[in-house]
Formats: structure tokens, sequence, C-alpha cells
């Protein structure tokens, strides 16, 4: 897969395309991308992706702005795997922002990044003050030359599919609705770094893993998959959230305990499938009592994660 970044983009020949933030990746994003990558092997061109990095609420609002659902790195490996040839990452500044919707159809993506063929959302608005909608789309692809699509949005046993309803679900706890409107469990990816080795202290070592942001989508105490520390998927009990009992900076940390695995993840770049919540953070009055609940969540992890085994999850 080819990456493209900021803009102006220099040519690189025709394509099929489609334009969106892609947060997370959802049932919803990965229909339309199924639906883009099948136009394009008809047409003969690759399939590419239009998206914007930062999100556009977090250049206008960043006090509102949502959690994000996946960090760069988990958008464009997601992206390949769906089959995208070229990802046109185009930095959003305010100049950017500011482009007519002329513009933005004439001069970024017919010209710029050569669109033969555009596949939005039913909703898409664009431009300067998103005054562009899909009636202009398509009166702008008929002077520019390719031709615009809408797709209606997608529904998941008759909820709607969409980045604000997964991160409500995860917000809320309910790791299961989550996993159905994405596909797949909800996961956070990165790089283990070292920590203050309280874990190991107390009997518990934990793999920390480095978090890109520090407003995540959902906090906690969680029964984990984890994959990229052996050949196989393994058991973690996680940490997700800012350690009350230990530090008091308000700093986000990511702790996994693997019970079923001794050995160095030290710049291992893991992934973490988030499976069911067992609870919210709670602060102790002291390292007794946090460990004997670490001990009961170890437990009920092993019990959640061995009935997972036998009854898989649809």
């Amino acid at each position: 897969m080819q990456v493209f970044r900021g803009a102006p983009f220099l040519p690189a020949g025709p394509c099929a395309l489609t334009i969106g933030n892609f947060d997370g990746l959802h049932r919803g994003h990965r229909a339309m991308l199924d639906r883009l990558v099948g136009e394009a092997s008809r047409l003969g061109l690759p399939a590419a992706v239009l998206t914007f990095e930062p999100h556009p609420r977090e250049l206008f609002a960043p006090d509102s702005a949502p959690p994000r659902l996946s960090s760069l790195r988990e958008k464009l490996e997601l992206l390949r795997d769906a089959g995208i040839a070229r990802v046109y990452l185009a930095h959003f500044t305010r100049g950017f922002a500011s482009l007519s919707a002329e513009a933005f159809a004439g001069d970024i993506v017919s010209s710029q990044i050569g669109a033969r063929y555009v596949l939005v959302g039913d909703d898409f608005r664009f431009g300067k003050g998103r005054t562009g909608d899909n009636s202009q789309l398509a009166l702008f692809g008929h002077r520019f030359g390719f031709l615009a699509e809408a797709m209606p949005e997608i529904a998941v046993d008759g909820r709607r599919a969409s980045s604000t309803a997964v991160r409500n679900a995860l917000a809320n706890g309910e790791l299961a609705l989550a996993e159905q409107l994405l596909g797949r469990p909800y996961r956070i990816s990165g790089r283990v770094v070292h920590g203050q080795k309280l874990g190991r202290q107390i009997g518990f070592p934990t793999a920390n893993i480095q978090v890109k942001h520090n407003r995540p989508p959902l906090t906690g105490i969680f029964v984990t998959e984890i994959h990229g520390a052996g050949p196989g998927p393994l058991l973690g009990a996680t940490s997700l959230g800012q350690r009350p009992t230990v530090d008091d900076s308000g700093r986000i940390a990511l702790e996994v305990h693997l019970p079923d695995f001794d050995g160095d993840l030290y710049g291992r770049h893991l992934q973490v499938d988030f499976l069911h919540k067992l609870r919210d953070e709670e602060k102790y009055a002291g390292l007794e009592p946090l460990i004997a609940q670490i001990k009961r969540d170890v437990e009920n992890a092993r019990a959640f994660y061995r009935e997972r085994i036998i009854l898989p999850h649809p």
C-alpha cells in the first residue's frame, strides 16, 4: 500500500476513491471499502482513500473533539487489510479547511489525486463551511471527469454503524456491542516500554504499552487477548486509566498482565483486543487491598476467557 502525505499531492495516476476519517474502521466503513474495491476492480483502477490528520474536530474544537478509536498506524493497517492500494493523508489545517467545495473537488480530488470514480457516504459534506453535498459532488464530477456515487448508511441489528455508536458502547463498557459494530474486538496496539516496574514488585508483572493519545474511549479493568507476545493469542488482565492508587499525575497508562507468559517483551509491538470489562478503576487505601483485588481480577479474567474459548463469541 502506498501512502501519500500532505497536500498538494503528486499525481500517481487515475484511481477509484473514497473520502472520510475512517476512525476505528467499523462495519459501515468496511462495507464502503468493500464496494470501493469491487468498483475499482471492475474499472481496472487502484482503490484509494483520502483521509485527514488530525481529525477536523481536533483542529477546530480540541476540547470537545471525540476520543480517537484508532491511531494513525492502526488505521493504515486496517485500510491495507481491506484491500486499499493508496492512501492520501491530508494534513488538515485551517488553510485546507478554507478550500471551497469547487477547489476541493477540482484541485484535490480530480487534479492531484486523479479520481475517476468517487464513493462517499450519504451524509458527506465537503469544502469551506461544509457547504458541498452529494448533489454538488455529482455536478463537479461531470465537470472534472469523475463519477460520484453515494452509499446509504449500514445498520447492524437495527443500529447505525458509526464511530459515535462505537465510542458510546466503549464508554458504557458494552464491549460485545462495540465488537458487533466493529466486526472485531476493539483493539489498541503499541510498543512495550519501561514503566515503574511496580507490578513486578507486587507479583503481577505488566507490559506497559505506549498510548498515543491521553483520551482513550474507554477506561477500567478488562479481560483482553494479546497478540504479538508469542506464536498465538494470550490471555491478558489489563488496566487502562490513571492508576489512582499509585499515581496522581493524571497520565493514562495501558498495563497488561499476562498470567501465562514469562519473558521479556520490551520493544515488542503488541495488539491488545478488549473482550470484556471487569470493573471501573478504584483508588485503594494501600497496596494490600490493591493486590487482593488484582488477584480477583486475574481469576475473573481466566474464567471469562475460558468460557469464551469454549463458547466462541459470534
